[in-house]
C-alpha cells in the first residue's frame, strides 16, 4: 500500500495482529496505559532512590538502575505507538518507522541480557574474590561495561535494519501488533545472509550471554556450599533476584526469537497473549524483584513510603 504524504511516497505497513480492536480498543487501552504508567513509576521510583541515596551508589546498584533504565526505554519504544493504534480506525505505520521501532525493540532487549551478564559477573566477583573486587569494579571499568551493554547491541542490529532499509516488499500486512524481526517476511525474497547474520548476532547477545551467567552463578553456587552460612545468606539475598529476572526474560524471549521465526501458524490470539505477555510482565516483574528482594533498596523503600503517608 503505497499513500502520498506531502508529495513524498512513504510505503505503510498495516498491523494485522489486533483481535477484536474494533470491539475491545478501549478495554486494551485502559489496560496498557496503566501498566506503561506503573512501569514508569515503579521503575523510575528504585532508580531516583539508587540516584539519591550514596549508600547505593555501589556497583551492583548502579547496575540494576541501568537495568531499569533500559526497562523504561524498551517499554517507551512500544506504548505509546500501541495506545495510538487502539484509538486509530487504521493500525499502521510507515515503513521507516517499523524498522526504527525493530531496531530499538532488539538493541535494548539484547542489552537486558549484556546487563544480566554484568551483573552475574559481579556478583561472582563479590563473592568469590572479595579482596580483588575494589580493583576490578572500578568507576572506569563500570562504565566500560555499561557502555558495551548497549553500544554492542545497536551496532550489531542496525546491520540487519539498515540493509532491509532497501530492500523490496511485496507484502504489507504485518501479523503481529510491533514491528519485529519478522519484517524479513514482508520482503519479496529471503536473504540467506541476514538469516545467518540473525542467527550469530543472537548467540553474541542472548545464547553466550545466558551461558556465561549460568556458569557463573554455578561457580557461586559451589563457593557458597562450601562458605559459612552467612556468605550464602549473602548471595540468596543478591543473586536470587538475578535469576529470576534472568529465568522470566528468556522464556519470554525464547518465543520471540525462535518460536516466530518458524513457519508456524499460530493464532492471532495466541500471537496476542504472548506479545503481550513480553511487553508487559518484564518492565513489571524487575521493579518488582529488585524493590522486594534487594534488602537495602526494600529498607528505602520503605522510609519512602513512610514520608509520603506522613505528608
Amino acid at each position: 500500500m503505497m499513500m502520498d504524504l506531502n508529495l513524498v511516497n512513504v510505503t505503510y505497513i498495516i498491523f494485522d495482529g489486533h483481535v477484536e480492536v474494533d470491539k475491545y480498543r478501549y478495554l486494551y487501552f485502559v489496560i496498557l496505559f496503566t501498566a506503561y504508567i506503573l512501569i514508569l513509576c515503579t521503575n523510575s521510583t528504585i532508580v531516583c532512590l539508587i540516584v539519591i541515596h550514596r549508600n547505593l551508589h555501589e556497583p551492583m546498584y548502579i547496575f540494576i538502575a541501568a537495568l531499569l533504565v533500559n526497562s523504561i526505554l524498551f517499554s517507551t519504544n512500544i506504548y505509546p505507538k500501541l495506545l495510538i493504534d487502539f484509538l486509530s480506525e487504521k493500525q499502521i505505520i510507515s515503513y521507516s518507522g517499523c524498522l526504527f521501532q525493530w531496531f530499538a525493540y532488539y538493541s535494548l532487549a539484547s542489552s537486558e541480557f549484556l546487563l544480566l551478564t554484568v551483573m552475574a559477573y559481579d556478583r561472582y566477583v563479590s563473592i568469590c574474590k572479595p579482596l580483588q573486587y575494589p580493583t576490578i569494579m572500578r568507576q572506569t571499568n563500570i562504565r566500560f561495561f555499561l557502555t558495551a551493554a548497549w553500544l554492542l547491541p545497536a551496532c550489531q542490529t542496525a546491520v540487519p535494519v539498515g540493509l532491509s532499509a532497501d530492500a523490496k516488499l511485496c507484502n504489507y500486512y504485518f501479523k503481529g501488533i510491533i514491528c519485529s524481526s519478522t519484517v524479513y517476511k514482508l520482503h519479496c525474497g529471503s536473504s540467506r545472509v541476514l538469516l545467518v547474520y540473525g542467527l550469530v548476532v543472537s548467540v553474541n547477545v542472548i545464547i553466550l550471554p545466558v551461558f556465561f551467567i549460568l556458569l557463573t552463578y554455578t561457580r557461586i553456587i559451589i563457593i557458597c556450599y562450601r562458605s559459612c552460612r552467612e556468605v550464602r545468606t549473602k548471595a540468596a539475598q543478591t543473586c536470587l533476584p538475578h535469576l529470576l529476572v534472568l529465568l522470566n526474560f528468556s522464556c519470554l524471549c525464547a518465543y520471540d526469537v525462535l518460536l516466530v521465526r518458524l513457519d508456524t501458524n499460530f493464532s492471532k490470539t495466541v500471537n496476542l497473549i504472548m506479545t503481550l505477555q513480553i511487553i508487559l510482565y518484564h518492565p513489571l516483574f524487575n521493579p518488582i524483584i529488585y524493590g522486594l528482594k534487594m534488602k537495602e533498596i526494600y529498607k528505602q523503600l520503605k522510609r519512602l513510603f513512610c514520608l509520603l503517608k506522613m505528608v
